[in-house]
């Protein structure tokens, strides 16, 4: 990186940082708000730059809000964590690492495969397919992504599809920009369902959400755009839906089942059931994630060693979860969310008594947000509280508004370096960024659109409903 640049991206947070500290307090904002909102400001930017690692700008994040005083308490700034979702977190990423390392996950997308013959749509709807059914198994969009994208090479290769062939783009743009969807319809799904369903709770002051609860209202939606953006990703490359002459069948290889195979799959469908039926039960989801967890490295029953789990479990997503959390409460805490929201509340007051129209500009305003903002965790950590308060203070059903730019934030990729779970298939794809950025805007619209035409008459259907 040249001088300039890094200069550029080091000098930039932190003068983002000294000009909200150092600015006159604004009428409403008290001094530990404003405080919060210069570290929230320099997180985001630092997110979005991705100078620091995102770990890094979390903990950051964290210590600065201690050392300003921005939080009354050490436990304030550490708040999120205390919280069971973290942990939850890191029991669902042990399950998946567990799927993937005994080898179930592949011979499961294999399976899927061959299903399909020699038929190119049909394999391009079943994996699809695989998005969603696959993340009961292995939640994580990057892990899927990393076995699924070898699988579908072999495929490739065997039909002689090139690379900048439209067919391997295609398989290759839905992986990259719609596998990640299939996650976030589960509470289980990662890092995106468990940082939003626990800001959710928290900052709309309800119960923590169920499993169950999670699915029914956020199914559909994923789903749904799932489905709407793979047939954008067909109508963009349908005219390599044709297999080359002379292609067949593909014959991949599986070996005989493993036991490890077979103690995973039992540990996964067991942790599923207990999840399913948390209706009747009442765990919180965290405590089936935690029993995996446990069960995975028990030595002689379990899958994994501890020294396996510490080296590849992939720490950084605990720090960040956690990190993101704290963050988003110490602006509820100092009350700068609530100031932001009643800023903003002031810029659309002319639209109170429309919550279609002001839920509108809302899921803009946070479309153009996560434009900027490539961390999800950061955007949600930001926007979640803001959309609630805002829609709080104009009459709208706060919950609502925090599913509404989940929906609308989760649903794109602007670039390819802007999720870690895309940016390895579309180099391997060679995918320029302008295609990428194109298939953004197309998913914006799709979103939005769904949001508006299908989820919202849905939502209201089971209980929640744009107005209270």
């Amino acid at each position: 990186m040249r001088p300039g640049a890094l200069a550029f991206r080091v000098g930039l947070p932190i003068a983002v940082f000294l000009a909200v500290i150092l600015a006159p307090n604004p009428d409403g904002l008290t001094d530990q708000g404003q405080r919060a909102l210069a570290v929230m400001a320099m997180a985001v930017v630092l997110w979005a730059t991705e100078t620091l690692h995102i770990a890094v700008t979390g903990m950051m994040s964290v210590v600065v809000l201690m050392l300003i005083n921005a939080v009354d308490d050490v436990s304030v700034a550490l708040y999120g964590f205390s919280q069971p979702v973290t942990y939850f977190l890191v029991g669902i990423l042990t399950l998946g690492m567990a799927v993937h390392r005994s080898g179930l996950a592949e011979r499961m997308a294999v399976h899927l495969i061959r299903f399909a013959g020699g038929n190119p749509k049909l394999l391009y709807v079943q994996m699809l397919a695989a998005f969603a059914g696959l993340t009961f198994a292995l939640p994580s969009a990057s892990t899927r992504g990393a076995i699924m994208v070898h699988v579908y090479e072999q495929v490739m290769e065997h039909w002689g599809v090139e690379k900048t062939a439209p067919l391997n783009k295609a398989i290759m743009m839905a992986m990259g920009g719609l596998n990640r969807l299939g996650s976030t319809a589960l509470l289980a799904g990662g890092i995106t369902p468990v940082v939003a369903s626990a800001l959710i709770a928290d900052f709309g002051g309800i119960d923590a959400f169920s499993w169950t609860r999670w699915f029914i209202l956020m199914a559909v939606p994923f789903y749904l755009v799932l489905i709407f953006g793979g047939l954008v990703v067909y109508l963009m490359f349908r005219s390599g839906f044709t297999l080359p002459p002379g292609a067949g069948t593909v014959d991949l290889k599986t070996g005989p089942i493993q036991t490890k195979e077979i103690k995973a799959g039992l540990i996964a469908l067991g942790t599923a059931l207990l999840w399913f039926t948390d209706f009747a039960h009442g765990l919180s989801p965290a405590v089936p994630a935690l029993i995996a967890m446990t069960i995975i490295l028990l030595p002689g029953v379990g899958l994994l060693t501890w020294r396996e789990f510490e080296t590849n479990m992939g720490w950084a997503n605990f720090f960040v979860i956690a990190s993101s959390l704290s963050l988003a409460n110490a602006l509820i805490i100092s009350g700068a969310a609530g100031w932001f929201a009643d800023t903003l509340v002031g810029s659309v007051e002319g639209l109170r008594g429309h919550p279609t129209l002001i839920l509108l500009a809302m899921s803009g305003a946070a479309a153009m947000v996560r434009a900027v903002m490539p961390n999800i965790s950061g955007y949600l950590a930001f926007i979640i509280p803001v959309a609630m308060s805002t829609g709080s203070a104009l009459g709208l059903n706060p919950v609502v508004c925090g599913l509404a730019v989940v929906v609308v934030g989760d649903s794109v990729v602007y670039y390819p370096a802007s999720a870690t779970a895309s940016v390895f298939i579309y180099q391997r794809a060679e995918i320029r960024a302008p295609e990428v950025v194109r298939m953004g805007i197309f998913m914006t619209v799709i979103a939005v659109g769904v949001l508006f035409t299908i989820v919202l008459p849905y939502w209201s259907m089971v209980g929640e409903s744009l107005t209270p």
